[in-house]
């Protein structure tokens, strides 16, 4: 059997994508290639110089590897673009497309709300390497074409934002990026590949923690970059080849193999959260929720227009920063199915409760209305909650042991 190039839909990509019969045994599972070197027929060198030169057998896994490469072609294949980078981590992956773009003198855009990781490597590591960085509200697209000035190189979106579920436009800042020369790119993680059509919108290059939905069971780290094939083959050999951040052949065999059931397991997530959603709406102690497919979220919108999943991950509120952690030690002490642990996309649920000061520290607009900081949205606190696959009614029942 040999690849096929024409469109699938989303379950047959997912299972499909990037495989084919073992041509040596006939095996219909991929195996797991975890040798890190590959006998040579051809006389090459060894730099990342000669990678264009190798042609498309592998000689050594920071290079390339089969089982890597397999993966790599699956969510290119489920992004709907020509090639993805995938490496050691969702961090690993913002990286990246950094210091693959941006070189001293050169400024960035970067979402004012981001992953943790992201906004300490925006706030310290990018200035200290001479790249200038703005951290902006991307809901506020005047904010945003301000920002932007003729050294802007790259504008860095997230979209639904981690933790608070603020969404961007992102056919919006597409366009006022690239009418500056500067290249989109955006952390879809929280919307998985089945969540919005990105490159569809615009984005030149779509980053995923595949630690999370991708993988979805909770039991390997990677990340992943998809776009244009000039992109990311300029990203292989900086990131990969020179920065080393590669990704483990066995954890890329793992989240290959969780990535057949993405567009089922995605289904099912959105289902759930929406349930789970609606009753902690309804719940006297909780004071918002923020989910995009709520009509109570600001923004909902937006999201009816641009997104194809909700997703399963939502934030929620109960009060004061006080109230939040008693309720966080009840649900320590208390929860049974949902495990209160970091991390997100998984078949289990997941919940943790952060304070909101160090989350952020700059100011932003909510329905036309500037708000003096992030505590005048988010409140003192709030619970992050990703929904899994369990039956919601057992979610609800495990929640309300602890807020009732």
């Amino acid at each position: 059997m040999k690849p096929s190039n024409r469109k699938r839909g989303p379950m047959t990509t997912a299972i499909h994508g990037g495989e084919t019969p073992d041509p040596a045994t006939g095996a219909s599972a991929p195996p797991i290639h975890m040798s890190s070197t590959f006998v040579s027929e051809d006389v090459a060198g060894f730099s990342a110089h000669d990678l264009d030169e190798a042609g498309e057998g592998f000689i050594y896994s920071r290079w390339g590897n089969p089982t890597v490469s397999l993966l790599e072609q699956k969510i290119a294949a489920l992004q709907g673009v020509e090639d993805c980078l995938c490496l050691a981590s969702g961090m690993a992956a913002a990286t990246a497309i950094f210091l693959t773009f941006l070189s001293a003198g050169d400024h960035v855009v970067v979402s004012d709300v981001s992953y943790a990781g992201v906004a300490e490597l925006a706030r310290e590591t990018l200035p200290r390497l001479g790249i200038d960085v703005s951290m902006v509200d991307m809901s506020d697209l005047d904010a945003v074409a301000a920002a932007i000035r003729p050294t802007t190189r790259l504008v860095h979106t997230e979209t639904p934002v981690n933790p608070i579920m603020r969404l961007t436009d992102l056919k919006a800042v597409s366009g006022l990026a690239h009418a500056a020369g500067a290249l989109h790119s955006c952390d879809a993680t929280f919307a998985s590949p089945l969540g919005l059509d990105a490159t569809g919108l615009g984005v030149d290059l779509v980053m995923h923690s595949i630690t999370k939905y991708i993988g979805g069971h909770g039991d390997a780290v990677g990340g992943a970059v998809a776009g244009r094939a000039d992109l990311i083959a300029a990203m292989r050999k900086e990131a990969a080849i020179h920065h080393g951040g590669v990704l483990s052949p066995f954890n890329a065999w793992l989240i290959a193999r969780g990535a057949a059931t993405l567009p089922l397991r995605m289904r099912a997530h959105q289902d759930g959260a929406a349930a789970v959603a609606r009753w902690l709406e309804a719940h006297p102690a909780v004071t918002r929720v923020m989910y995009p497919g709520l009509p109570s979220h600001p923004q909902h919108d937006l999201a009816a227009r641009q997104m194809t999943n909700f997703s399963g991950m939502m934030s929620f509120q109960v009060g004061s920063a006080e109230t939040g952690r008693m309720f966080a030690h009840r649900m320590i002490d208390r929860l049974e199915v949902i495990h209160y642990a970091v991390s997100l996309g998984h078949h289990r649920s997941l919940i943790f409760w952060m304070e909101t000061a160090p989350l952020m520290e700059t100011s932003f607009r909510l329905d036309g209305k500037q708000l003096k900081s992030y505590e005048d949205y988010a409140g003192e606190g709030i619970f992050r909650l990703s929904v899994g696959l369990e039956d919601a009614e057992d979610l609800v029942a495990d929640l309300g042991g602890a807020l009732d």
